[in-house]
């Protein structure tokens, strides 16, 4: 009896021992995962739910914005897209020009390129960069654009582009349209300049700099300001008080702070480059360049059977990459059908009891020059705001529709603003009542595109709640989202509005905005899918396409 208590006791002894020790490693793993990673769980580009474990990364001091105040959800969403866009560039010192990346050098191979391809198959191709003395690059970071196009038909779509971190890219495209089909591929930018860019990014944010004039009575001058002023100056602080956003200006010498009365973009600042980094950032060596191909660089391309079309048609419903493509200059949606908006008629009777509030930069500021040219009912108001800037009022009173455009608040490289007109995006948005009348559309990406990324998230993380409050109060009202667009560049522009820092704001735009339930306007593949020069404020033809969209959300086919 005693032998089996003494064995009873020993048992509980171990077993409690074993809790202990279980204990001790469970609570030391949790402090390990608190320190050093997060848990991130977002919906992709394709809206699908993705789960990871992300290194918190080290952020950027800039203006003391890795200490901001954030939730635990709010850090893990920044640590993800942090992570995500920080480890794009490989690391491996200074480079000399003859070793970076060469376009003329470089080719590209269609894989699986068999005789005939079906509407819906996915072509690959797989690019090999080389350098000025034609070595195989052995490292990855470039920055490459791809598309297929079928001149004759003015159809085009962009493609996925994979860095195998080795000098080796795939590009993956879906086939959607019958005919010949041809390939291209570009280079941005190398990787020994996007090594550049992103040091200007991180560490010259001030390089476009921004000034506000002060006035009282006769006298009058003239501060610089930002988001962050260096130097230890007597500063104003124009900080909302609503969204926290910060903003600060050089205090005038004789001159209160209250006696500002315009902003306006002061410049940018030159002699940023040593002579080895310009070299990365040559017109016609080494920006916007195309690969060629060491064989054929098209397919030819047969339709579908219709049963098979029908079982196409439902796989695309799921959000595959690419969003659309153009056919016949019309840009297709993969994921509902758009309307189409040729007659004025047609806008007034889809805008007709509507309010239309448009918030951003100059590129929805081009959806309100459209409207009001195409529309001859809607007849802009006069406010005598400064040409390009706004804010811009537009009413057909017969069919009681009104429009209204507003630029974000700053930074913002505008010519002349009045201070008074300084308005922030959710703001605006927490002043709105909404409803089945009210249509609001956001385009704020091109004038972040020189500041850290920090500055872009707290930005659109601001305008998301106020987003999301607007939807909570007023679920019926419409909120689209433009997206960032290509542009052309040259050696100057790069360093400060290149494609490469607005792929990473866009791409930062589509996570943040996925499941808030406002619609999308994919200007990013609408503006490389199409076969024109890329613009920072696209043709005609681009901007309709844009509008067509944006206006079947706001008056859908009926079903």
């Amino acid at each position: 009896m005693w032998t089996n208590f003494f064995k009873l006791r020993l048992f509980c002894c171990l077993l409690a021992v074993l809790m202990v020790v279980v204990l001790v490693i469970n609570i030391t793993q949790v402090e390990y995962l608190d320190h050093e990673t997060v848990s991130a769980t977002f919906i992709d580009s394709s809206g699908q739910f993705v789960s990871s474990q992300v290194t918190r990364i080290s952020r950027n001091p800039y203006c003391g914005y890795d200490q901001q105040t954030l939730s635990s959800q709010e850090r893990m969403e920044e640590d993800s897209l942090l992570a995500a866009l920080h480890g794009q560039v490989p690391d491996v010192g200074p480079v000399p020009f003859v070793k970076s990346t060469d376009p003329s050098s470089s080719y590209f191979v269609i894989l699986n390129s068999a005789a005939f391809f079906k509407v819906g198959s996915q072509l690959e191709v797989l690019v090999h960069v080389q350098d000025f003395q034609r070595k195989p690059k052995k490292y990855g970071g470039d920055y490459l654009q791809a598309r297929i196009h079928s001149p004759k038909l003015q159809a085009g779509a962009v493609g996925r582009v994979v860095d195998y971190q080795n000098g080796f890219y795939k590009v993956f495209f879906t086939l959607l349209w019958p005919g010949k089909v041809k390939v291209s591929v570009s280079l941005v930018h190398p990787s020994e300049g996007i090594r550049v860019l992103q040091h200007l990014q991180e560490d010259k944010p001030d390089r476009v700099y921004f000034k506000s004039l002060f006035r009282s009575g006769r006298i009058s001058e003239t501060t610089e300001c930002n988001v962050c002023l260096p130097g230890n100056l007597p500063l104003c602080n124009f900080t909302d008080l609503y969204t926290g956003e910060p903003w600060f200006c050089f205090k005038p010498k004789k001159l209160p702070c209250s006696s500002r009365i315009t902003h306006f973009k002061g410049g940018y600042l030159k002699g940023l480059l040593t002579a080895a980094e310009s070299a990365f950032f040559q017109s016609g060596v080494n920006i916007k360049m195309p690969i060629n191909s060491s064989g054929p660089d098209w397919v030819t391309v047969i339709p579908r059977r219709i049963k098979e079309t029908n079982n196409l048609e439902l796989s695309q419903s799921s959000g595959t990459f690419p969003s659309g493509y153009y056919y016949k200059d019309q840009w297709r949606p993969r994921k509902f059908k758009m309307r189409q908006f040729n007659d004025p008629d047609n806008i007034t009777e889809c805008l007709q009891r509507k309010v239309v509030h448009l918030f951003g930069d100059s590129t929805i500021r081009q959806w309100f020059e459209y409207l009001t040219t195409f529309v001859p009912d809607l007849v802009e108001f006069n406010l005598g705001s400064p040409k390009n800037v706004g804010p811009f009022l537009a009413v057909d009173q017969k069919h009681n529709i009104l429009l209204r455009y507003r630029c974000h608040g700053p930074p913002i490289r505008f010519t002349t603003v009045f201070s008074s007109e300084l308005r922030y995006v959710a703001n605006e948005l927490n002043g709105i009542v909404g409803g089945k009348n009210t249509v609001v559309a956001i385009a704020v990406w091109s004038h972040f595109s020189t500041f850290p990324l920090d500055v872009y998230i707290r930005r659109l993380r601001n305008i998301r709640r106020a987003v999301v409050r607007l939807l909570d109060r007023s679920p019926k009202t419409v909120v689209v989202i433009r997206t960032a667009n290509a542009q052309e560049l040259g050696p100057e522009v790069s360093l400060f509005n290149s494609d490469w820092y607005n792929f990473q704001l866009d791409t930062i735009l589509r996570r943040m905005f996925s499941g808030v339930g406002v619609y999308l306007v994919d200007a990013w593949e609408m503006t490389l899918a199409h076969y024109l020069p890329h613009k920072l404020h696209p043709d005609e033809v681009i901007v309709k396409n844009q509008l067509d969209m944006f206006l079947s959300f706001v008056c859908p086919f009926e079903t």
